[in-house]
């Protein structure tokens, strides 16, 4: 089969495409066909080395795969050959990932493609929509009628969160470039400001006077003095990206308002918190009020050119998911 792998960490250019031998399910496994995939930025971290995981070599990269099932091992009860199946943490902790024409994955990480949901509207939201649930609702204990600020809003994980927000019923604050606010306000933000405004410390105490209750910033630029001075009573920041370096914390004013900062990454989310994200996710898929938008649609033989994009987006590249197929 036709695989892109790497045999040690490195740049983009380290990644190879070539023959591997198919997998062979175990018994509580199923060999999946590949239909479609995307590239995320955990992807290229691992690919570098800059998250330390297993792999074991030859790496087949990639996390996200969406794909019909082929085989199916003897122990995998509710899942059968033919059925159309997406999966969303592959490629970490020493399993295999995605970016080959037949993949192996334990039964209990794949989920049913809801009835008449595109493959690449499954794959685009893939990781980003679980990482967004998780992070809102079992991090931060989303509620109904909550004010969030989700910050990066244009971005995969920060437009997923803006539509789950959404669709739970909470006011969303957004912060994106320009050229994503028409983007972002589809989502279902209810204000979108400019991050690159010079104005915005004061358009963020205007729209949210009474404070926020989830800060919840994407973008890796988190400001926890600036959060904080944005929190209402009880608030919560969520933290998924952040800058080098050491962040100042004004724990005064986080004990004063009884305030939380909540650290999380999705590569520790266990089996039944992916199961539980999966449902959440495959209920607004099949509603048609969850979707991702894609960039780029590139073939697996692009694998080097799909990281590279991602790393260094080239200018005048289409804003959305890179989608990858066989």
């Amino acid at each position: 089969m036709t695989a892109a792998y790497i045999t040690a960490p490195g740049p983009a250019e380290s990644i190879r495409v070539g023959q591997l031998p198919v997998p062979a399910p175990g018994a509580t496994e199923v060999l999946v066909r590949l239909i479609a995939t995307e590239v995320n930025h955990v992807d290229t971290y691992i690919r570098a080395g800059r998250y330390r995981t297993p792999l074991p070599m030859p790496f087949v990269i990639g996390r996200d795969l969406v794909g019909e099932v082929a085989v199916v091992g003897s122990g995998t009860p509710g899942v059968h050959v033919g059925d159309l199946v997406w999966s969303n943490s592959l490629g970490h902790a020493g399993r295999q990932g995605s970016f080959s024409e037949y993949v192996a994955v334990a039964a209990d990480r794949v989920y049913p493609v809801p009835d008449g949901v595109a493959a690449e509207t499954v794959a685009s939201v893939a990781h980003t929509a679980a990482t967004a649930h998780l992070a809102l609702f079992r991090e931060a204990r989303l509620r109904v009628a909550d004010t969030v600020l989700v910050g990066g809003a244009g971005g995969g994980v920060g437009s997923a969160a803006v539509q789950l927000a959404h669709a739970a019923g909470a006011r969303v604050v957004a912060t994106a470039s320009a050229r994503d606010a028409e983007w972002v306000r589809s989502c279902g933000a209810d204000v979108v400001l400019d991050y690159r405004d010079p104005m915005l410390a004061e358009r963020l105490r205007e729209a949210v006077p009474d404070g926020v209750d989830v800060h919840f910033d994407t973008s890796g630029r988190e400001d926890l003095g600036r959060a904080l001075g944005l929190l209402a009573q009880k608030g919560r920041i969520l933290i998924t990206a952040a800058p080098a370096g050491r962040a100042t914390l004004p724990t005064r004013e986080l004990y004063q308002k009884d305030a939380s900062v909540l650290g999380f990454v999705i590569s520790n989310a266990s089996i039944a918190d992916l199961a539980d994200a999966a449902g959440a996710i495959n209920a607004l898929l099949a509603e048609r009020r969850l979707r991702g938008r894609i960039g780029t649609r590139l073939r697996l033989p692009d694998a080097a050119r799909a990281h590279r994009m991602l790393e260094d987006p080239p200018p005048g590249a289409p804003p959305g998911r890179i989608i990858v197929t066989p």
